[in-house]
């Protein structure tokens, strides 16, 4: 019986050790896939979304930051009155880390509710 492997979303973020080693371009190629619309560019991850309104961005970026609080990886956001850009990179690896595809993931899924 062969099992899936668990949707970026379903996973948690993990403790990254100073010093480890950022994702290889090959492989952050191929994590960016399952994230439509995000745009990877010297070493970070992000997407702008928009909204009707200033009270629909900031519901936004509150559920961002306790996606964020819950997963103990922050993004950055820059935020206007119905835009937000998220931005994840992991600054201990001077690049990319499963955990910014993971958290990017979970903000993807809440979007899309």
């Amino acid at each position: 019986m062969s099992t899936t492997p668990p949707a970026l979303a379903d996973k948690h973020s993990q403790p990254v050790k100073p010093g480890a080693a950022a994702l290889t371009d090959a492989y952050a190629a191929d994590l960016l896939k399952s994230l439509p619309g995000w745009m990877s560019k010297e070493g970070a991850i992000s997407k702008a979304f928009s909204f009707k309104n200033y009270y629909e961005t900031m519901a936004f970026v509150n559920a961002v930051a306790w996606i964020a609080h819950h997963e103990d990886h922050h993004p950055d956001m820059e935020v206007g009155y119905n835009r937000c850009k998220v931005k994840y990179s992991t600054h201990s690896v001077g690049g990319l880390s499963e955990n910014d595809f993971i958290c990017a993931a979970k903000v993807e899924r809440l979007f899309r509710v």
